[in-house]
């Protein structure tokens, strides 16, 4: 991505660009790293085995609440400032977290930080889509989430490691708090350099405020670009001729695949280890999020390629993986090499349908309600993955299989629905086309 290169109607790779490209990618990093806590967390303290499903479910509980409550406050009270309370919460959250030593002050200290976790990603997916140029706007979208899977990565490393070097559970669980602090600075001083939101600005009637956040942070001449109204964008095609879809549809298929790619990821990364391979559960976590962050390059081409085809070849192929899964359990819970060669073809195409789903949630409403919608659709989808997490701690190694299988088949409905009737996303569509507001 670099600087000079021309995007649509004259927009240029700014350094600005740069700033809120990695101001967005540490956030993404920190929302997973915090959420892959749990599961490690549950060897931190003593507790009946009956609470770990309650430690399991408790980052998703806290996420979805950030999820709904910072969702609408975005819409309402702006991107920038939004970041600002969720990166406020991060460090109260994660001091706790260092100096927590009993059960309950972990899970406050869990909550606080995923609340913010909740927050930050929503208003990550809305902003990135208004904000990055046009021509870069899929890649870089796909690039921030891919930091996603870095954050999965790096709480793996950090707990095999930790645990290698000390068996005190209490190092462990500072060195992964003493983390969440060196990104926040790091991520503090990256959004001192980004302005709000400049759609947001106009859609809310703030036009002498847009004007002086995109001179200051763009320049003149990239300022004015930037400020382009929505209305005098051209688009590729006439009104007339465009295909609508309504929002019933893209209700149903963002919820859908969605929730698949919740559920389905939750249950092979996050609970099948401390519900049936306890030592195994740190890499677990690192293979999957490894696989994901090497296998989500291929965003740097989304861009150029179908948003609709790679929704289907992610969720098609997740579905048949996991039924190979499924025919093959008595062989690979028996071999952990045959279980980690199952587990990277999978996570393969699991980050695929993921990566491009989570884009397309933020990238299909309209402006003044892109928050909220984005909010609603995660507060379900993620919603929905906690009764999984109950379910799958009841259920046998092969009943667990059979659920992952049915929790595919709902997303590859969704990626099906969206082939047929919904609109091309990708391929360099600029946010006013993928939300239809042109």
């Amino acid at each position: 991505m670099a600087s000079g290169v021309v995007g649509h109607q004259g927009e240029k790779w700014t350094g600005t660009d740069g700033w809120l490209f990695w101001s967005f990618g540490l956030g993404m990093l920190l929302e997973n790293y915090i959420f892959s806590i749990a599961p490690i967390a549950t060897g931190w303290v003593h507790v009946p085995k009956y609470l770990d499903s309650l430690l399991l479910s408790w980052a998703p509980i806290w996420l979805i609440i950030g999820i709904i409550i910072f969702g609408p406050i975005a819409d309402r009270y702006g991107r920038k400032s939004t970041f600002y309370l969720t990166m406020g919460l991060y460090a109260v959250g994660g001091i706790i977290l260092i100096f927590s030593t009993t059960y309950l002050v972990l899970l406050i200290s869990l909550a606080l930080l995923l609340l913010a976790s909740g927050g930050e990603m929503n208003t990550i997916m809305v902003a990135s889509h208004e904000m990055m140029p046009a021509m870069h706007r899929g890649k870089t979208m796909m690039m921030e989430l891919n930091f996603i899977n870095l954050g999965a990565f790096l709480v793996g490393i950090l707990g095999v490691v930790s645990s290698a070097w000390s068996s005190s559970h209490a190092f462990q669980k500072g060195t992964v708090g003493v983390a969440i602090l060196i990104v926040l600075f790091v991520l503090f001083l990256a959004r001192t350099r980004t302005p709000e939101s400049l759609r947001w600005l106009v859609r809310r009637g703030q036009t002498e405020r847009a004007h002086a956040e995109a001179v200051r942070y763009y320049g003149e001449e990239q300022g004015m670009i930037r400020l382009t109204p929505v209305q005098e964008r051209v688009v590729t095609a006439p009104q007339s001729n465009r295909k609508r879809v309504s929002l019933s549809i893209r209700f149903l298929v963002t919820l859908t695949t969605a929730f698949a790619g919740s559920a389905g990821f939750g249950l092979m990364t996050y609970t099948l280890g401390p519900n049936f391979f306890p030592k195994l559960t740190s890499l677990i976590i690192l293979i999957a999020g490894g696989t994901g962050f090497i296998s989500g390059f291929f965003g740097l081409w989304a861009d150029r390629l179908s948003r609709k085809n790679l929704l289907l070849t992610g969720y098609l192929g997740t579905f048949l993986v996991t039924v190979l899964i499924y025919f093959t359990v008595g062989t690979w819970s028996k071999s952990i090499a045959f279980f980690m060669i199952l587990l990277v073809v999978l996570n393969v195409f699991v980050n695929i349908g993921y990566l491009t789903e989570d884009a397309l949630k933020g990238e299909v409403w309209p402006t003044a309600r892109r928050g909220t919608y984005t909010a609603i659709v995660r507060f379900i989808s993620i919603g929905f993955y906690i009764p999984v997490i109950y379910i799958s701690g009841a259920a046998s190694l092969k009943g667990n299989m059979i659920l992952n299988i049915g929790i595919w088949a709902i997303g590859l409905i969704g990626a099906l629905v969206w082939l047929a009737k919904g609109i091309e996303t990708g391929k360099g569509v600029s946010i006013e086309e993928a939300s239809l507001e042109n």
